[in-house]
């Protein structure tokens, strides 16, 4: 059993966070933040939550958004499952505009932004780890 267990956490992705994501989710309420936390579970072992689904307006294959209403408000976790050994939390907000579901450009763009700081973030710690071995 021990050995099991020792393989399945091997298996498992490293979350990574950028910018402001991890203290943005914190401002979450707490079932906000226990989807997300579920959600980004099924991530590190590869698997995708049943409610995560793929970023609407944004081109670029393996980005996903948790949408989790709570108390008249919307929140959204969006990160992404691109690269092999890690997943990246990108963006977390709540929905300020109250027409339509469509994510906003501004969302949108900063996201975009931050996928090019985790791609950059992945190669350097693969560079690392390929320099230490």
């Amino acid at each position: 059993m021990g050995s099991a267990n020792k393989a399945d956490k091997q298996k498992e992705k490293p979350v990574r966070w950028i910018a402001s994501s991890r203290e943005d989710l914190r401002e979450f309420p707490v079932g906000v933040r226990r989807e997300v936390g579920f959600a980004l579970s099924f991530a590190q072992h590869g698997e995708k939550h049943p409610s995560a689904k793929p970023l609407k307006g944004y081109k670029g294959a393996g980005v996903l958004e948790i949408v989790e209403d709570h108390g008249g408000d919307t929140y959204r976790a969006v990160y992404t499952v691109r690269f092999a050994k890690a997943v990246y939390v990108l963006h977390a907000f709540k929905k300020k505009s109250t027409s339509g579901i469509k994510t906003p450009q501004h969302e949108l763009d900063l996201i975009k932004k931050r996928s090019k700081v985790a791609e950059a973030d992945y190669k350097q710690r693969l560079k690392e780890s390929d320099d230490e071995n």
